[in-house]
């Protein structure tokens, strides 16, 4: 590059331009060698390694090679030599130091990263553990809970759903049972084949008589409890016809069903007349009845009508005192944990930052400071950076001790002089 230069001038202005060029002329052909030394690579590995440990201290080289060497054609002209000498001197020594802690903090930041990244693993681990033990342990926890607060005095609801559930059986069997009847009678009524809505309509009306024939038991039971002899006289006279009604339109129906059954049984030796189908239908219904009201219907029943009538449940009071929402403590934990890990975390992200960034500043500011020195004789960073507040210096602090801003600050507006005074 100089050579071309020193060509291009006048044959008597060559000697003295190469002479000028001196202290420099050889700083072109070192940074060629070194970057041809670093640049070329053979294997990923070598690309990677080159870049990364060599590529930025070399840089960082030849930058104070060329800060320095300019600054000797300055050092005639200057009036404080020994300084400016010594803080160059003194920025070699920042440079190799930069560039030490450089490699150091490459590992440094491969460790910490790793360790970062096991206590990420570790963390999902912990949560995907104690979900996965919390998703077991779920039913259990449940069914403690629940078994817990169920035995507690309060609002039998086992027993209403049960009620309910047997009521809507009774009806699905019954509907099943007595459609086709029904379908024919409509049939021979209105003159039509297919009814849609009657499979619907038929099992709302038969839910209603179920339900109403516990309806009836409660009431019973209740007038024998309180030995009111004219109620419990009425309310008998209603249980026989509610049994007749049942009786003869949906258990003998029942009744009928299984009547090929038994005959096919006794080789059409025993042939079920009216009189035994109907005590057949009676016993059934006598069976079925008192099996479901001793084992729920009884406790079912008067919640059922407590809630149609829109009175106070029994033992809705003890209920609200000591039935509570059970809380969600797996999930209370997995909070924790992750908010524990997390402020972990962040402890060390801050470290891990400036792990990642300082010694890289710390190279880029030995350089600043190597034309800031070869401009005005000082150094404005101080290496090595202990934190990353000490990087965090704002362009009027370096004004400050370069010593091109005054450290005056203006009056605040509205603040009267001492002339004014």
């Amino acid at each position: 590059m100089f050579e071309t230069l020193a060509a291009s001038l006048p044959q008597e202005w060559q000697g003295l331009f190469r002479l000028l060029i001196l202290p420099i002329a050889w700083i072109p052909d070192t940074q060629n060698y070194l970057m041809q030394a670093i640049w070329p690579y053979h294997t990923l590995v070598d690309l990677f390694l080159k870049r990364m440990f060599l590529l930025l201290p070399v840089c960082l080289f030849i930058a104070g090679l060329w800060a320095t060497m300019l600054g000797v054609y300055t050092i005639l002209f200057r009036s404080n030599r020994i300084h400016f000498i010594a803080a160059t001197a003194i920025n070699w020594w920042d440079l190799l130091k930069a560039t030490w802690l450089f490699w150091v903090g490459i590992f440094r930041f491969i460790f910490l990263s790793l360790g970062w990244l096991y206590g990420l693993i570790i963390m999902t681990f912990r949560i995907v553990f104690e979900f996965i033990k919390e998703l077991i342990l779920f039913p259990f926890r449940i069914g403690s809970q629940f078994s817990s607060s169920y035995f507690r005095p309060g609002v039998p609801w086992l027993a209403v759903m049960l009620t309910i559930f047997w009521a809507l059986l009774e009806s699905a069997i019954f509907t099943y049972i007595l459609l086709p009847t029904i379908s024919e009678v409509l049939s021979d009524l209105v003159g039509l084949e297919t009814h849609t809505f009657l499979a619907p309509v038929l099992f709302v009306m038969l839910f209603l008589l179920v339900a109403g024939s516990f309806a009836c038991l409660q009431v019973l039971a209740e007038s024998i409890e309180q030995r009111k002899i004219k109620q419990i006289i009425q309310m008998l006279l209603v249980e026989f016809f509610v049994m007749f009604l049942e009786v003869f339109f949906l258990y003998r129906e029942l009744v009928d069903a299984v009547t090929p059954w038994i005959a096919q049984h006794t080789d059409e030796s025993f042939r079920m007349g009216l009189y035994s189908t109907l005590l057949f239908s009676t016993f059934g219904w006598l069976g079925i009845r008192g099996m479901t009201w001793f084992l729920f219907g009884r406790y079912g029943t008067p919640s059922l009508l407590a809630i149609m009538a829109r009175k106070k449940l029994e033992g809705t009071e003890d209920t609200q005192q000591v039935a509570k929402q059970p809380e969600l403590l797996w999930a209370k934990k997995l909070l924790e944990i992750f908010k524990n890990d997390i402020e972990w975390f962040r402890r060390n992200s801050q470290e891990l930052a400036e792990v990642a960034i300082l010694p890289v500043l710390q190279l880029v500011a030995v350089g600043l400071n190597f034309f800031i020195i070869l401009l005005t004789g000082e150094t404005v960073f101080k290496i090595p950076f202990k934190n990353i507040n000490e990087v965090m210096e704002t362009p009027d602090t370096i004004l400050l001790k370069l010593g091109l801003k005054s450290a005056k600050t203006p009056p605040r507006q509205g603040a009267r002089t001492r002339g004014e005074e």
